[in-house]
């Protein structure tokens, strides 16, 4: 059935696939099961190659991005790209869906300028989904305040200038788009990336992913700079060195631009024989290991950015009942609750003195992996956050 005039959405994702960026997925369907006419266009990844597919009614449309940046050359090579290839398919949707919403999800904070062109020359609506900080993301990347800092301040407040509603991952989100972005409190909804507990499934550990020891544990995520992947390889050499545990393996579930790097620090630590990289695998694989882990560990480096954002992995390690070891920050312990230990920031000691305190009290594992399920099924769970998405698409359309 196709959508009335009105109710059609294009969404805009530049950093995953579709359908594999879980929170623009649940988003998508929830919005068609809703009679809303959704389209989608993101670059193409592994298993996702084709340019145009059609999956439960939602058209997706896919680009090629000439490399994965890691350096501020190779972002601005990206992204001019991927901003390109997005404004030259805008187009092609708009021939053949049609749509009266551009709901876009950054980063990069550039797609403003795609949505903007719309709701200037055809009155399309713009709806900002606000995944990252970029300002505190280029902090935490690269260690600096310059010109090109300033530039993510200004294409954020820009961002949000031509927003007629928001969506914050987050209560801290929602600060910065009201206090930062200026923007109407009215038109600021907190959408969490609640996991969906028919994806997330609780099924038998697999014991061969132990490698012949007693504990595993569990990381699921990008391997990034500010992902923390070093100082929780630097807790596993101190597990096995310092600590004298031979008995705990390492199952590491992601892929990224530092993967290679993190591959490089493992055989600089002489612990490639306590640590699995998986890289990217399909979802039976990462349930396969996180089910089977005894300890799930969220390694995020303490700053400013990881203390204001929700980290998908940590509701995942929930959503199956796992313990959870991170350093303290403000919304990971908003998240996780009692669920989660938590060590001093950036201190690879103690994560690892955490970790090993865990594994061995199954007693205590079991209650906190008990308090994180009942939280996901009760509190966090996508559908207590459908109703919030539905509602901001309200509002939007009350403007229309």
């Amino acid at each position: 059935m196709t959508a009335s005039a009105g109710k059609r959405v294009l969404i805009l994702v530049e950093n995953l696939p579709s359908p594999f960026d879980r929170r623009v997925w649940q988003e998508a369907t929830t919005l068609q099961a809703h009679g809303y006419g959704v389209s989608i266009i993101c670059p193409t990844g592994k298993g996702y190659e084709q340019h145009y597919e059609e999956i439960d009614g939602i058209h997706i449309y896919r680009y090629d991005l000439p490399i994965e940046a890691e350096g501020a050359k190779g972002y601005a090579v990206e992204y001019s790209a991927a901003l390109f290839h997005t404004f030259r398919l805008a187009w092609k949707v708009r021939r053949e869906q049609g749509f009266d919403v551009v709901h876009a999800c950054n980063p990069p904070d550039l797609l403003f300028l795609v949505g903007g062109f719309f709701k200037l020359f055809f009155g399309t609506k713009f709806l900002f989904d606000h995944h990252d900080i970029n300002p505190e993301l280029y902090e935490a990347k690269f260690g600096r305040r310059d010109f090109f800092w300033t530039l993510m301040v200004w294409l954020e407040r820009m961002t949000f200038k031509t927003s007629d509603v928001s969506i914050a991952t987050n209560e801290s989100y929602k600060k910065i788009a009201i206090e930062r972005g200026d923007m109407d409190p009215e038109k600021v909804f907190v959408v969490r990336s609640g996991p969906k507990l028919d994806r997330l499934k609780i099924i038998p550990p697999v014991p061969a992913l132990k490698k012949g020891r007693t504990y595993l544990v569990g990381y699921v995520g990008v391997m990034g700079k500010q992902e923390g992947i070093d100082l929780l390889l630097q807790a596993a050499s101190h597990i096995v060195y310092g600590l004298g545990r031979e008995d705990i393996h390492f199952g590491l579930v992601g892929g990224g631009t530092s993967l290679e790097d993190m591959k490089a620090l493992a055989v600089k630590l002489d612990i490639t024989d306590y640590v699995t990289f998986t890289g990217r695998v399909p979802d039976q694989a990462l349930l396969e290991m996180l089910n089977t882990a005894d300890v799930c560990a969220n390694p995020d480096i303490a700053n400013e950015m990881n203390d204001k954002s929700t980290m998908n992995k940590i509701m995942e390690y929930m959503a199956l009942g796992k313990a959870i070891v991170q350093f303290d920050l403000t919304e990971g312990r908003f998240s996780a609750e009692e669920a989660s230990l938590y060590a001093a920031k950036n201190d690879p000691i103690d994560m690892a003195e955490k970790i090993v305190e865990l594994l061995d009290n199954p007693e205590l594992r079991i209650k906190m992996g008990e308090h994180g399920r009942r939280r996901v099924e009760n509190e966090l769970e996508w559908r207590y956050e459908a109703p919030k998405l539905l509602r901001a698409y309200e509002v939007l359309f009350e403007q229309l």
